[in-house]
């Protein structure tokens, strides 16, 4: 089957936005509690809605469409982390949260909640109601039965990450159980979610089985690895090291490979690339998001600053010998900081002096520290209180030089090959098994791939132990995979935030230099254990459902 969409490959849209008058009767039918038995001629109903193929994919639409909450969150998620900092305005919450000044009745933990369980709902109603249409293909039937299943599972997944305990939902509730389901352990929802996966797995069709305008479609080796992902956040380290490698070198769950160029890789011209495992798709000029319009210089076109990269990402990138900056011999030079660094730096983060490329192949060059722009407006120098970069820092991942108006089209990756690599190796590591093969499978191939040409950079070393191992995959996967929304589940499973998200965080070395050494006091940062491992059950949550426990210290 063929999806109406204007664009080859969209994953998560997979077809058009959904009009208005289709979103209305969605949500009709969505509440609708109780059944007839004649069926009404004037709105749409349970009955007389499921009546072709056409109108379940409309729903299952949707239900893709649900996939991210909030586009901005994917970026903004970052400065819930020490890789970024959101200084102009609560946005989404994560200032509240970052700073640990936030109670049950934040908005975003609300939202949050919703969200998903907005996404679960549509799911379910698919599932309670596809197979009652008529003519549907089987195979057709039981794949997008399938695919509504995987997105349910994910949702449920993202609410046990933030929140631990939460309802497990499987049907569409009535009001009056809406109003008095209670929390079912963590435990028992992730045992629920490695079951759909394993459910879905052995139905969904490889990648590369899609065609045509049903590229993107949520795939076999997608849900394998989620299953890998939902094991790794849960240290299961043997059962992440046999998911990932279901999907390294073998095509028998579909067919992966890194992408050539880094950079590249954040381009629209190659979306769908080799390397995307599960993608949230966008349309130009149909579905898009435009934060960038925040997140980049403002000499090139930018109102101000609201998402800004840190000191703490900058210096883990490491210099192209393969030392980390504090090493001995790494060859650091604190005044020209940026010089002989890691270039997956360069693809992701905007600095002093950075060669911005224009589209007209042109280089312009980004002046961030303080009197050394020769334009006189010097719209992106640091200066404290301005609507330049509170760190001297600016976005360039994922940055679209086509969109119109910062509006992007561009696909957001949710996971691609480069994650499951890394999590092969971090999970080998932790069962003592990271040999030489695994790192030449898993962070040579990534450094290879970033640039990194020095033998001491490339090579493995036999004489670490487990914990600098665990070290550098850890450095790999903050530096690989910056920007991209996923550094802040990192430290939370790791266990690292209360040390991470525990005083100031930096910018560039811009500031009075008797106060840390010169780098800029950002925001003080207060994450407080074991607390703010998880998030409070909403405010307005309990409010309506008095069977709602609250975790602890809440």
């Amino acid at each position: 089957m063929k999806i109406d969409n204007k664009k080859t490959g969209r994953a998560a849209l997979a077809g058009k936005r959904l009009p208005v008058s289709l979103l209305l009767f969605i949500g009709m039918l969505v509440l609708s509690c109780n059944k007839m038995d004649t069926a009404p001629t004037d709105r749409y109903t349970e009955l007389n809605y499921w009546t072709s193929t056409e109108k379940a994919n409309l729903v299952l639409n949707t239900a893709y469409g649900q996939m991210l909450d909030n586009n901005n969150n994917f970026f903004y998620n970052e400065a819930l982390s020490d890789n970024a900092y959101a200084g102009r305005g609560d946005v989404n919450g994560v200032l509240s949260i970052s700073s640990g000044v936030y109670d049950p009745s934040l908005g975003r933990l609300d939202d949050e909640w919703k969200f998903h369980y907005a996404g679960i709902k549509t799911s379910n109603t698919l599932l309670e109601n596809i197979d009652q249409v008529p003519g549907i293909n089987a195979g057709l039937r039981d794949r997008m039965k399938a695919e509504a299943r995987f997105l349910r599972a994910l949702h449920h997944f993202q609410l046990a990450t933030w929140y631990g305990d939460v309802p497990l939902v499987t049907k569409t509730l009535s009001v009056s159980e809406s109003q008095s389901i209670t929390r079912n352990s963590r435990a028992d929802v992730i045992a629920f979610v490695l079951k759909e996966l394993d459910d879905v797995i052995a139905i969904l069709p490889v990648n590369t089985s899609y065609s045509g305008a049903d590229i993107g479609r949520i795939s076999k080796g997608a849900a394998i690895a989620l299953k890998a992902r939902v094991l790794l956040y849960e240290s299961r380290w043997a059962e992440v090291v046999t998911e990932c490698g279901r999907l390294i070198g073998t095509a028998d769950n579909g067919t992966y490979s890194l992408f050539p160029s880094y950079t590249g890789l954040f381009k629209p011209q190659n979306e769908n690339n080799s390397e995307v495992v599960l993608s949230c798709g966008y349309v130009p000029d149909l579905r898009t998001y435009g934060g960038f319009i925040d997140f980049v210089p403002i000499s090139v076109g930018a109102r101000l600053n609201g998402l800004a990269p840190t000191q703490e990402l900058v210096n883990d990138y490491l210099m192209t010998n393969g030392k980390a900056i504090a090493d001995a011999g790494s060859g650091y030079d604190e005044s020209n900081p940026y010089q002989n660094r890691d270039p997956r730096l360069a693809a992701t983060v905007v600095y002093d002096r950075y060669q911005w490329p224009m589209n007209d192949g042109s280089l312009k060059t980004i002046y961030i520290k303080p009197g050394s722009d020769p334009d006189p407006n010097a719209p992106d120098e640091y200066k404290s209180g301005s609507v330049s970069s509170p760190t001297g820092y600016y976005v360039r991942k994922y940055y679209d030089s086509t969109a119109n108006n910062f509006n992007s089209g561009l696909d957001l990756m949710l996971i691609r090959y480069a994650d499951v690599l890394l999590m092969y190796a971090e999970a080998k590591n932790e069962v003592a098994a990271l040999d030489q093969g695994t790192w030449d499978n898993t962070v040579k191939l990534l450094r290879v791939r970033a640039g990194f040409t020095d033998p001491a950079a490339l090579n493995y070393d036999a004489s670490l132990s487990q914990a600098q191992f665990r070290d550098i995959i850890r450095r790999e996967r903050r530096t690989e995979l910056a920007m991209e929304g996923l550094r802040i589940f990192d430290i939370r499973r790791w266990k690292t935030a209360e040390t991470v998200l525990n005083g100031y965080v930096h910018g560039a070395k811009f500031a009075d230099p008797s106060v840390d050494n010169g780098y800029i006091r950002a925001n003080l940062r207060s994450f407080v254990a074991p607390k703010h491992y998880l998030w409070a059950i909403p405010r307005d949550e309990r409010a309506l459902n008095a069977n709602l426990t609250q975790n602890p210290g809440w």
